[in-house]
């Protein structure tokens, strides 16, 4: 029998447990590891509270998670509870899945200063993640700077925006709910060093913003390309395209008549944070593209901002005894390889890049190459020796039975039409599993 074990249970980890059924049938044992008490990983606390349809993905896992050979072991922090050395040696292979959770820094002048944020830390706050659960951003000012030009930047424009009927539905947690509702922000500016040709936004999710009750897109139509130029983008950017070009058109009488305006800045480089103890403008610099690359102009302006959200990218959480790039931000790895019996797939492997389903063929791929490197089972203990282990340590694992009574308890509290209202805090997780 083949033990393997891996490290996340987002969509890498388990798409990874699927291969390995697929490639050993029911001569694997698979145990996927968590840190939370709570499967699914940047399906729950990722993924936008109003993309219901994607969050659905998690029902494919979920027949995964209930197969006679993989089980979840919640609630354990490799590198603190349990060593990287004490699983390579009770498991015949073990893959880190574990995703990026680390905002990747801004590195400019200012950015200690308060209500300035990583998109991390800001979805993780709306999305009820323990560790940000208590972020308690301040929106009592009127203006948002949005660094980034991917989608992540546009949930969070979107989701500054919204109504609470709009926000039927989803699974935004209450605290970010009301709290939304209540914000005094009225501007939110989109900024991205490059141009429109540029952007990493794709059509479904920036055609949300054209349809949004209280709020307008804004573009300026000189940052917009020939429109003959936009013949040479591949047909999912040229779509994109086609919505900045809609937004550029908008009336003026339309706007008069939303509360909040959503203006995308192009060729706009930030360079400094600027207030006293919270952060109040952002210094900006002018930009033009040279080979596809941002320079800079010399010409400087700055943006009022009552609050900044830095959605520029993330890094993996390195772990004791793993090699890790730090410049890449994620682990040392020639296609999955890391050590002998260590691997990684997902973002973890190849960094913050690619949609939830780019991670299967990963996920794929990282089997194949343990099946190469173990053709046979090397005789280690698996679960049976980690649970001698963790019982001898007191530790709290979470099975996914427990899971599941914890997902009940979730749908109990919800308001009326939310699926679930989340705990965001572990304690509370535990608690509720009885």
């Amino acid at each position: 029998m083949r033990h393997i074990a891996i490290i996340g249970s987002g969509p890498a980890g388990y798409y990874t447990a699927e291969a390995a059924q697929k490639q050993w049938g029911d001569d694997v044992k698979v145990d996927i590891f968590d840190r939370l008490p709570v499967p699914y990983g940047l399906i729950r606390t990722g993924v936008a509270p109003d993309h219901q349809s994607i969050k659905g993905v998690s029902r494919r896992y979920e027949q995964t998670a209930l197969s006679d050979n993989v089980s979840f072991v919640g609630n354990v922090t490799i590198g603190e509870d349990v060593s990287i050395d004490e699983l390579l040696g009770l498991y015949d292979a073990v893959v880190l899945a574990t995703g990026a959770p680390r905002d990747r820094g801004l590195d400019l002048p200012g950015d200690h200063l308060r209500n300035v944020h990583g998109s991390a830390a800001f979805v993780g706050w709306y999305n009820g993640h323990p560790e940000f659960a208590a972020l308690d951003p301040d929106l009592s000012g009127d203006t948002a700077v949005v660094i980034g030009m991917g989608n992540v930047a546009l949930d969070v424009a979107r989701i500054l925006s919204k109504t609470r009927e709009e926000f039927a539905g989803s699974d935004i947690v209450g605290h970010a709910l009301e709290a939304l509702v209540a914000s005094k922000i009225r501007r939110i500016v989109v900024l991205g060093r490059r141009g429109p040709h540029q952007i990493m936004m794709t059509p479904k999710e920036l055609g949300e913003l054209g349809h949004l009750t209280r709020a307008a897109p804004r573009v300026d139509p000189a940052d917009l390309p020939d429109v003959g130029e936009d013949a040479l983008l591949e047909p999912g950017l040229r779509k994109s395209v086609n919505h900045l070009r809609s937004f550029a058109a908008i009336p003026e009488s339309h706007r008069a008549d939303v509360d909040i305006e959503v203006e995308f800045d192009f060729f706009a480089s930030p360079r400094a944070l600027l207030g006293e103890g919270k952060v109040e403008a952002i210094e900006v610099e002018r930009t033009r593209i040279e080979n596809g690359r941002a320079v800079g102009t010399g010409e400087f302006y700055e943006i009022p901002a009552s609050l900044v959200v830095a959605c520029i990218g993330y890094r993996t959480a390195p772990i004791p005894g793993v090699p890790f790039d730090e410049r890449a931000g994620r682990f040392a790895n020639d296609e999955g390889r890391i050590l002998p019996g260590l691997y990684c797939v997902g973002w973890a492997r190849r960094g913050p890049s690619g949609t939830i389903g780019t991670n299967r063929p990963d996920g794929f791929g990282v089997v194949e190459r343990i099946a190469e490197d173990m053709p046979a089972p090397a005789g280690r203990k698996g679960r049976e020796g980690f649970d001698a282990l963790a019982a001898a340590r007191g530790l709290e694992v979470v099975t996914f039975r427990d899971w599941k009574k914890i997902e009940e308890a979730e749908a109990a509290r919800a308001r009326d039409g939310a699926p679930r209202e989340k705990f965001v805090d572990v304690a509370e997780m535990i608690r509720a599993r009885g």
